[in-house]
C-alpha cells in the first residue's frame, strides 16, 4: 500500500471530522504542517504532521505510523491515535519504543477567565526578574536552549513567529529562565506552550507568564488553547481559569529517528 503525501488540506478532512485538536485545524486551514495518505482521491487512512505530534485518523494502517517527514527531525515523537485500534497498530509497529501516555484536554471557552485574577498572577513577578514579551533577539536566543526550544522553534523564522504568534518570557541575571508561547496557530488561536528552566521551577514562574500570555491572546482576540502534558500542566491550567475537558491517550515514541 502506497503512503502519499497529500497536498490539499481538502483530500483528508472528511477523515478528521469532528476532531477538536487545534493541530489538526492548524494542518487542515493551511497554516502549519504536513499529511500522508493511502490514496489521493479516495484515501481511507492519513496521519497529519505538526510540531512534534503525528495525528491518525481512517483506517488503521501500520504505513501510516511508519511515516517520517523530512521535516521532523527530532528524536522524540507523540502519536496521537483515534482509537484502540490505531493503538493496537502503534504497538505492533514500534513495540517497546512507544511508550503509552495520557494528556489532558482543556474545553475551548474565552469566558471561564477570570481577567483580574490573571492580571494579579501576571503582576506577581518577583523582586530580580523581569518578564518581556519575545522578541527578535529572544527568538534568536530561545532556539539555543534545548529546554525551551518549542516555544519558538515550531516557525521557520522570526518574521513568521512575529506574523503568527507571541510569547513572553522571564529573565534573571539576563538569562532566560521561564516563559510561555505558542507551539501552533490556527485561525484565530493559538496552541500554548510553557517551559521552565529545571533550577528555576516551583517558583511560580510558569504561573506568572502563562497568564500574560492568556491576557495578550484574549486582547488580540486570540483563543489560547492548552492541551496539558501531564497532572502537573493540567493542574496549572485549571489554576488561571481553563476548564477540564477529558483524558486522551497517546504514544511517546523514543528513540524515533532511528527506527
Amino acid at each position: 500500500m502506497a503512503v502519499l503525501q497529500v497536498t490539499d488540506p481538502n483530500t483528508i478532512a472528511p477523515l478528521f471530522a469532528g476532531r477538536e485538536d487545534t493541530l489538526i485545524w492548524s494542518y487542515l486551514q493551511g497554516c502549519m504542517g504536513e499529511s500522508f495518505a493511502d490514496d489521493l482521491q479516495e484515501p481511507q487512512s492519513a496521519v497529519i504532521c505538526v510540531g512534534g505530534f503525528m495525528f491518525f485518523a481512517g483506517r488503521p494502517d501500520p504505513e501510516m505510523v511508519a511515516v517520517k517527514p523530512a521535516s521532523f527531525t527530532f528524536d522524540c515523537v507523540l502519536m496521537v491515535p483515534p482509537s484502540r485500534d490505531w493503538e493496537e497498530v502503534i504497538e505492533a509497529v514500534l513495540g517497546e519504543r512507544a511508550h503509552r501516555w495520557v494528556r489532558y484536554a482543556t474545553k475551548k471557552d474565552k469566558t471561564a477567565f477570570d481577567l483580574e485574577e490573571l492580571a494579579q498572577y501576571a503582576a506577581g513577578l518577583p523582586p530580580g526578574f523581569e518578564l518581556r514579551p519575545i522578541d527578535k533577539e529572544l527568538y534568536d536566543r530561545i532556539l539555543k536552549l534545548p529546554w525551551a526550544w518549542d516555544m519558538c522553534g515550531h516557525f521557520p523564522s522570526c518574521e513568521a513567529f512575529a506574523a503568527h504568534a507571541l510569547g513572553f518570557v522571564i529573565l534573571h541575571q539576563g538569562e532566560v529562565v521561564a516563559g510561555a508561547s505558542t507551539y501552533s496557530y490556527y485561525h484565530g488561536g493559538i496552541e500554548v506552550e510553557i517551559d521552565t528552566r529545571q533550577d528555576y521551577r516551583r517558583r511560580g514562574l510558569a504561573t506568572i507568564c502563562g497568564a500574560a500570555l492568556i491576557l495578550e491572546c484574549l486582547a488580540r482576540g486570540l483563543y489560547p488553547n492548552w492541551d496539558a502534558h501531564n497532572r502537573e500542566s493540567i493542574a496549572l491550567a485549571q489554576k488561571l481559569g481553563y476548564v477540564f475537558d477529558r483524558e486522551y491517550t497517546c504514544y511517546e515514541v523514543y528513540p524515533w529517528r532511528s527506527l
